[in-house]
């Protein structure tokens, strides 16, 4: 049930609809004074979540920093959060733009800084397919000579609730000491070490995955963009996320 409400909730928390709701109650409504007050906050909320400049601003307070490069400490596994990839009902798959996930996660193996890889996400369909990341995940890592012994599927999770929970039982059984990297989005990172370490799993966060190279702002971060409509999204869903979770705590 929880699962099913966190899929509704998202929709309420896209900006794009909050400036739709609002121009659309000012185009409905018949008070003058009202109506003008509406349509000026929905034009108000567009630009504030159109514009680069509030976006890079929030996330140089938002997004955990990059892991330190000269940090070459070796760690027994490094766990790669799923959505990254998608598939259809053949199982077949395919990367997505969060494919960062997967290249970081395979350069720590394959550079053996971490003994073990674990691959933590099963399906985050409402209804599910025949695919299942973790697994398709595998068969990619073996195409890069990731070697099979050190790979770890866990492939029944469906949020970041679950890939904590079930992850610790498979480290557990395979008698992995912590703590462990954990790779995933920066914009997602906050969120997720949170929940891990809430779930008793000692993490040392490898962001990646960043939608800006460089947040440094200048002019032309004060015109609008459509793609950065879209992206508040991501950090509008981590923002309650990660209060909720606080709360439940």
């Amino acid at each position: 049930m929880y699962f099913i409400f966190s899929k509704l909730l998202l929709f309420t928390l896209m900006p794009v609809y909050w400036v739709i709701a609002l121009l659309a109650t000012g185009w409905i409504i018949r008070n003058p004074k009202h109506k003008k007050r509406f349509i000026i906050a929905g034009l108000v909320v567009l630009y504030i979540f159109s514009a680069p400049i509030f976006l890079k601003s929030f996330q140089s307070f938002w997004d955990v920093k990059p892991y330190p490069a000269a940090d070459t400490t070796k760690y027994s596994c490094v766990i790669v959060l799923g959505g990254f990839s998608s598939g259809g009902d053949s199982g077949d798959g395919h990367f997505t733009t969060a494919a960062d996930r997967f290249i970081q996660g395979t350069k720590l193996a394959i550079s053996k800084q971490a003994s073990h890889i674990l691959i933590s996400g099963g399906s985050g369909e409402l209804i599910p397919g025949k695919f299942r990341e973790a697994a398709w995940v595998r068969t990619q890592l073996l195409q890069f000579s990731v070697p099979d012994s050190i790979i770890l599927v866990e492939n029944n999770s469906k949020n970041t609730i679950e890939n904590a929970r079930f992850s610790k039982v498979l480290l557990q059984l395979k008698h992995l000491p912590p703590p462990y990297l954990l790779v995933t989005s920066a914009f997602h990172m906050r969120r997720a070490q949170m929940i891990f370490e809430k779930a008793g799993v000692k993490v040392v966060p490898y962001a990646c995955n960043y939608f800006y190279d460089d947040l440094k702002v200048d002019l032309t971060d004060l015109w609008p963009e459509v793609g950065t409509l879209s992206t508040w999204q991501s950090y509008t869903k981590e923002v309650v996320g990660y209060a909720v979770n606080y709360i439940k705590s």
